[in-house]
C-alpha cells in the first residue's frame, strides 16, 4: 500500500492529471443509471492519493488536479446534454463541444476550489478526507445556487443506487448525503495512507454507512402504502419525437394523440376516463396556444365531460397593451368545461435553452438557445402552491426545476404533492432521464411528498413520498399511467429545517477534521 502512494508520488505531472482525469470518469459511473457506486470509491481514492501524494502540493497542482479530477466526473455526467444538439444537427451540431466544455470545465473550477481548500487546511490523511468531504458539499452547495445553479450529477444522487442509505435525504438531503457519500468513498484512502489508530477512526466512520443503509430500510419496511380518496390521476405519456414536436404540420396529429391517450380504455379504467379526476399532459405538450384556442377548447370539454381536470405544459403569451407578449413555459389548468383556470410559469429557465446567457457576446459568434421562441422566455415570479379545482394542493415545477432541493415549496399551506412536468425527448435513450427521474426522486424523500412526473418520451411516473416509484412508462413507449395519489408525509426533518441540516452536518465534520493532527507537509 505504501510502495502504491510512492508510485504515484513519482509520477510525472502529465501522468498525475491523466489519472486524475480518468478517476472523475470513474467516479461518475456511480451515478444513475449505472449505479456503480463502489467505483466512486476507487476513484475518490485515486484522486485523494493524488492529491496528496505530490512532491511539492501548492495552491496551483492543487487546483489543477482538483480540476481535472472535476472535468473527468462531469464530462461523463453530463454527455448526455450533447443529444440535444443531435435534434437539429445542422444547425447546432458545432456548438455541442464547445458548450459541453465549457459546462463541464466551468463545473470542475468549484471542485478545483474544493481541492486547494482540502488540501491546505487538511494536508493528508484523515483529516484531508474529512476536509475534502466537507469542502466538496460546500462547493455543491454553491454549485447549485450562483449564477443561477445548476446542480445536476451532485455526487449524493449515486445514493439511488444504494437502496435504504437514499432515506436519509429526508435528513440532510441530497447535499449532505454528497458530503457523506463523498467522506465514505474517502475512506479507503484513509487505511492506504494512516497509522493504526487513525485507521480504526477511518473503519469506525464507515459502518456509519451500513447503519445508515438499515435504518432507511427499516423507514421503508414500515412505510404505509395508503392513498388519497377520491383522487384518481390519468398521466399521459404521447412519445412525440422531439425533431416533429414543433412542426406547425404536426399540431393536429400531436392534439389527436394526447385526446385519444386521454380518454382510452386501460386495465385499470376499462372505462377509459370514466372516474378519471385529474389528466396530466407532459411539458409544451401541444404546438400552439391551447389556451387561446377556441377550436381546442371545444374538443377538450367532452373529454372533460364537466368534471375532470387538465393539467398540462403549454406555452403562454401574456399579452400587454402595446407591447411584445411574453413567452412563458407554462403549466395550464383546465376544469371540466374546458376553461383555463390557473397557470404556473416557470421560474428556473435552462441557460442555453431558454435564454442564452451573455447572448450579446454569443449571438455575432453564432451561438444560438435550443428552444426556439420569438425572444427568449420570461421567467415566472417563483414556487407557488396551487389548490387545483376539486381542492387538491399542488407543488407545480417544470422540466429542470425538480433537480432543486431548494425553493421547491413555496411558503404556506403544505402541498399534497409535487408535480412535474418535462420534455426529456432532446437526450433520446441517454442516461439524462434517468438521472431525472432519480433527481425527482430524492425531491420525494426529502419533502416526504408524491410526485407526479409526465414526460414527454419517459420517464413519466408516480412516486411515493419515500421515493419508491409506484408506477412508471419505459422511455419511447406511447402510453398512459392510470393511477391513485399516494398520501404525503406530515413532513420531513429536512422539509422543515432545509440545508440548515447539512451545514450543522458541515460544521461537526469540520471540526473533527481540525482535531486531527495534520500529517502531510505542503508548500
Amino acid at each position: 500500500m505504501i510502495r502504491l502512494a510512492h508510485r504515484i508520488a513519482g509520477l510525472p505531472a502529465a501522468a498525475r492529471g491523466a489519472l486524475s482525469l480518468a478517476a472523475g470518469a470513474i467516479s461518475a459511473m456511480g451515478l444513475p443509471p449505472f449505479d456503480l457506486w463502489p467505483l466512486a470509491f476507487i476513484g475518490f481514492t485515486l484522486f485523494l492519493l493524488l492529491l496528496e501524494t505530490g512532491k511539492r502540493v501548492t495552491w496551483r497542482s492543487g487546483f489543477g488536479i482538483g480540476w481535472l479530477f472535476g472535468l473527468g466526473y462531469f464530462a461523463l455526467a453530463f454527455h448526455w446534454i450533447g443529444f440535444a444538439f443531435l435534434v437539429e444537427a445542422a444547425t447546432y451540431l458545432w456548438m455541442m463541444p464547445i458548450m459541453l466544455g465549457i459546462l463541464a470545465g466551468g463545473m470542475a473550477i468549484y471542485w478545483g476550489l474544493a481541492a486547494v481548500l482540502a488540501i491546505r487546511f487538511g494536508g493528508g490523511g484523515l483529516r484531508l478526507a474529512l476536509s475534502f468531504a466537507v469542502f466538496i458539499a460546500v462547493a455543491e452547495w454553491l454549485r447549485g445556487h450562483l449564477f443561477t445553479g445548476f446542480p445536476w450529477a451532485a455526487p449524493g444522487l449515486i445514493a439511488d443506487g444504494m437502496g435504504g442509505l437514499a432515506q436519509a435525504a429526508s435528513v440532510i438531503g441530497m447535499t449532505g448525503l454528497t458530503l457523506l457519500i463523498v467522506l465514505w468513498a474517502a475512506l479507503p484512502y484513509v487505511l492506504l495512507v494512516e497509522s493504526r489508530r487513525r485507521s480504526l477512526a477511518a473503519v469506525a466512520l464507515f459502518l456509519l454507512l451500513p447503519a445508515a443503509w438499515a435504518w432507511g430500510d427499516l423507514r421503508l419496511a414500515a412505510a404505509p402504502g395508503a392513498t388519497v380518496p377520491g383522487v384518481a390521476l390519468r398521466i399521459v405519456q404521447p412519445d412525440v419525437p422531439q425533431q416533429e414536436k414543433w412542426r406547425e404540420d404536426n399540431a393536429r396529429a400531436i392534439f389527436d394523440t394526447l385526446l385519444r391517450l386521454s380518454s382510452m380504455p386501460t386495465r385499470e379504467r376499462p372505462e377509459g376516463i370514466g372516474g378519471i379526476t385529474h389528466v396530466i399532459w407532459p411539458e409544451s405538450a401541444v404546438p400552439f396556444l391551447i389556451d387561446e384556442s377556441p377550436a381546442a377548447k371545444a374538443e377538450l370539454q367532452p373529454l372533460l365531460g364537466g368534471r375532470t381536470v387538465l393539467i398540462t405544459g403549454a406555452i403562454r403569451l401574456d399579452r400587454k397593451p402595446d407591447q411584445e407578449p411574453d413567452v412563458h413555459n407554462s403549466i395550464i389548468v383546465f376544469d371540466g368545461n374546458a376553461e383555463p383556470v390557473a397557470h404556473y410559469d416557470k421560474w428556473r429557465l435552462v441557460p442555453g435553452g431558454e435564454f442564452l446567457p451573455l447572448g450579446w457576446l454569443l449571438e455575432p459568434l453564432g451561438f444560438r438557445k435550443v428552444v426556439k421562441t420569438p425572444g427568449s422566455f420570461v421567467a415566472g415570479p417563483g414556487p407557488i402552491t396551487m389548490t387545483l379545482p376539486g381542492g387538491l394542493r399542488a407543488a407545480l415545477s417544470v422540466c429542470y426545476e425538480a433537480i432543486f432541493p431548494d425553493a421547491l415549496i413555496a411558503d404556506g399551506p403544505r402541498p399534497e404533492l409535487i408535480l412535474n412536468v418535462t420534455n426529456d425527448g432532446w437526450f433520446g435513450r441517454s442516461t439524462g432521464p434517468w438521472q431525472h427521474l432519480a433527481q425527482a426522486r430524492l425531491r420525494a424523500i426529502e419533502q416526504g411528498l408524491p410526485v407526479i412526473r409526465a414526460a414527454n418520451t419517459g420517464i413519466s411516473a408516480v412516486i411515493d413520498p419515500y421515493g419508491r416509484v409506484v408506477s412508471h412508462l419505459p422511455l419511447m413507449e406511447q402510453s398512459v399511467i392510470d393511477s391513485a395519489l399516494p398520501v404525503a408525509l406530515d413532513g420531513t426533518l429536512y422539509g422543515h429545517w432545509g440545508d440548515w441540516t447539512l451545514f450543522l452536518l458541515a460544521a461537526v465534520a469540520f471540526a473533527a477534521a481540525l482535531s486531527v493532527k495534520n500529517t502531510t507537509r505542503t508548500g
